[in-house]
């Protein structure tokens, strides 16, 4: 029997898949807030929260794991401002606010943002 598959596959291979996600996320965790498709934000949001889960431990190995994905500027700001900022939070650390569709292909556009 078939059985449905997590995430979404936006018409692209594995590989670029996850260079979307990683760049999406660089991007989230540097300027704190983007504006993106709504099924990108709702992909990138658990993908987000693991790794700042990851950064609050603050530990070598968590930090080696972080520079595998992300430049080192991003693994700095990671470990040293969120990991701090959300020490006593147990989760949710990103919000997605959905805004209307775009003109141009009506599609449904959010905002994603860190708490």
């Amino acid at each position: 029997m078939k059985k449905l598959q997590k995430g979404r596959k936006f018409n692209r291979e594995r590989d670029q898949r996850r260079a979307l996600l990683k760049t999406l996320a660089v991007s989230l965790l540097l300027k704190e807030k983007i504006k993106t498709t709504e099924a990108k934000a709702k992909e990138l949001s658990p993908f987000v929260q693991r790794k700042i889960t990851r950064a609050k431990k603050g530990d070598l190995s968590a930090r080696r794991y972080l520079l595998t994905l992300f430049p080192e500027r991003v693994v700095r700001k990671l470990i040293d401002d969120l990991g701090a900022r959300y020490k006593d939070r147990q989760g949710g650390y990103t919000r997605v606010i959905k805004l209307g569709q775009r003109k141009s292909d009506s599609a449904k556009m959010a905002i994603i943002e860190l708490v």
